[in-house]
C-alpha cells in the first residue's frame, strides 16, 4: 500500500501531501467531487461524514460535518475556486471551530501508469497557522482519510 508522504519545510507556509492510488485519475477526481462517495471516505474511521453542501464548481461552496460517536459536530467548510475534471482542485478550507484561519488547497490528481498521484498543497495565512494544523494531527488525520479513500476505489473498480 501506498503511503502518505507528507512535506512541511520548517518557516514556510504551506504543507504539501501526496500518495499513489492504484486506480484511474477520472475515479480518483469522481471520489473526491461526488458527494456520496465523499462522506465514505472522507474523515475519521470514529466519525461520520456528512455533505451538507457540495458544488463543485467555481464560486461554489462546500461544506461538510463530521458526527462524533457523542453526538458532537464539527464543520468544515469553503469555496471552489478552480474545478478542472479530472486534473485539478482548488478550495478554501476553514475549520468553523477557528473561524478566520483559512488556507488555500490544491490538489492535482497526477496519472502515471494507469495509478493516480494525488498532491495536496495547502497554503496556510501565517507559519503559526501551519504549524498549528500539524499539531492538530493533520497527519494521521490525512493518512487515515486517505486509507479509507484507497479502500472506497479498490471497491469501485
Amino acid at each position: 500500500m501506498s503511503k502518505l508522504n507528507l512535506v512541511a519545510e520548517p518557516g514556510t507556509l504551506d504543507i504539501r501531501m501526496s500518495r499513489e492510488f492504484n486506480a484511474p485519475r477520472e475515479l480518483v477526481f469522481k471520489a473526491c467531487t461526488d458527494p456520496e462517495l465523499v462522506a465514505r471516505w472522507w474523515g475519521q474511521a470514529s466519525s461520520t461524514t456528512i455533505v451538507d453542501k457540495m458544488e463543485v464548481k467555481p464560486g461554489g461552496i462546500w461544506r461538510y460535518v463530521q458526527r462524533e460517536a457523542d453526538g458532537s459536530e464539527y464543520g468544515f467548510f469553503g469555496v471552489y475556486h478552480q474545478v478542472t475534471p479530472p486534473e485539478r482542485l482548488v478550495y478554501t478550507f476553514e475549520f468553523e471551530g477557528m473561524p478566520g484561519h483559512i488556507l488555500l488547497e490544491t490538489i492535482d490528481f497526477v496519472e502515471e501508469n494507469g495509478k493516480t498521484r494525488l498532491i495536496d498543497t495547502s497554503v496556510f495565512q501565517s507559519v503559526e497557522d501551519r504549524d498549528g494544523m500539524i499539531a492538530s494531527g493533520m497527519e494521521g488525520g490525512a493518512t487515515e482519510s486517505w486509507d479509507q479513500l484507497d479502500d472506497l476505489l479498490k471497491s469501485l473498480q
